[in-house]
């Protein structure tokens, strides 16, 4: 085990962790700066910042035409933002649940998982081929023309919240951030997560390889795990702050902008095929998100042991990945 891989591993996560407190700091201080609820910052710029590692692998892969990894970075990201990184905020601290979030946003990313699953497989889920066939078979594939739709999907979801952030402004009679401050805090911090996560990931990876994983396991564990660190790790950040509304609008925000904005982009550059694999895993994606949901709206939060018991279904649906 190389010395280098565990320094790069300890920089990059001292980098994420403190780059998610600049990075929450600034994006809170802008919320209050123009009187917009944290929430609907955290299903925007939080969202999109600390869904960049996603957005950045996937169209790399799009554009080498081989971006069949989209698919799976897309809903493995989204399976571990709603088990793991909700349930490890809830775990430290209790997550109240922003009521328009239960009202809309969150049967949005449901209802977009489901349809995406619809558009892409339908002949081979309601027939049950899929069942049939092994994991790599083709199930179905992401046209540029629905895409196309995603991304155009994602741009009306946008103004649709920048609308609704102006119909709910909110006074703060608190001292306000100078802005280029606030810039400062979300530009350094959130290169800062971008960085450290990679870091995280190339140092595991040299960890990972010393200790005999194979490239699979270490794909479907350290690889997907190491994209979601920005959530993971600036909603744990947010909900220690307090910032509970930006905790939880930030991994529902990043699900739907994965789902519309990432997957659509890397559809609408180059096709993806939908292999068998993947069919599991939005199904298993769909179960989560209605335990995640059932959860959130039985007391308006999220107890600790409801994030105990969600992390135990990330840990079971990995051990399925890898035994599959």
């Amino acid at each position: 085990m190389a010395l280098i891989d565990i320094f790069v591993l300890v920089v990059g996560f001292v980098a994420l962790i403190k780059g998610a407190g600049w990075f929450v700091d600034g994006s809170s201080a802008l919320a209050k700066r123009f009187h917009v609820p944290g929430v609907v910052v955290g299903l925007t710029v939080v969202a999109l910042g600390t869904s960049a590692p996603e957005l950045a692998v996937s169209i790399s892969a799009a554009l080498q035409g081989s971006n069949e990894i989209a698919m799976s970075n897309v809903v493995g990201s989204n399976t571990f933002n709603l088990l793991c990184v909700l349930g490890i905020c809830a775990i430290i601290y209790p997550v109240p649940v922003d009521k328009e979030i239960v009202r809309r946003d969150f049967p949005l990313s449901i209802f977009i998982t489901a349809a995406i699953l619809l558009l892409t497989s339908f002949g081979s889920v309601c027939s049950g081929r899929f069942l049939k066939e092994g994991m790599e078979g083709v199930a179905g594939n992401v046209s540029r023309g629905i895409g196309a739709v995603l991304f155009a999907a994602f741009l009306a979801y946008i103004l649709y919240l920048i609308h609704s952030a102006k119909g709910s402004a909110q006074e703060d009679a608190g001292e306000r951030m100078p802005l280029w401050k606030c810039a400062v805090l979300i530009l350094v911090g959130l290169a800062l997560i971008v960085g450290g996560g990679q870091a995280v990931v190339y140092g595991a990876k040299g960890i990972a390889r010393a200790a005999g994983m194979s490239e699979t396991l270490i794909g479907l564990t350290i690889v997907a795990i190491g994209t979601s660190l920005p959530e993971l790790v600036t909603s744990a950040v947010a909900a220690k702050k307090g910032e509970t509304g930006l905790a939880f609008g930030n991994v529902i925000g990043s699900n739907i902008f994965n789902l519309l904005l990432i997957l659509g982009l890397s559809a609408a550059i180059h096709p993806i095929t939908v292999n068998v694999a993947s069919v599991y895993d939005m199904l298993i994606l769909i179960a989560a998100s209605l335990a995640a949901y059932a959860f959130s709206v039985s007391k308006r939060k999220l107890e600790r042991f409801e994030g105990v018991i969600l992390v135990a279904l990330y840990i079971g649906d990995v051990v399925f990945a890898v035994m599959r």
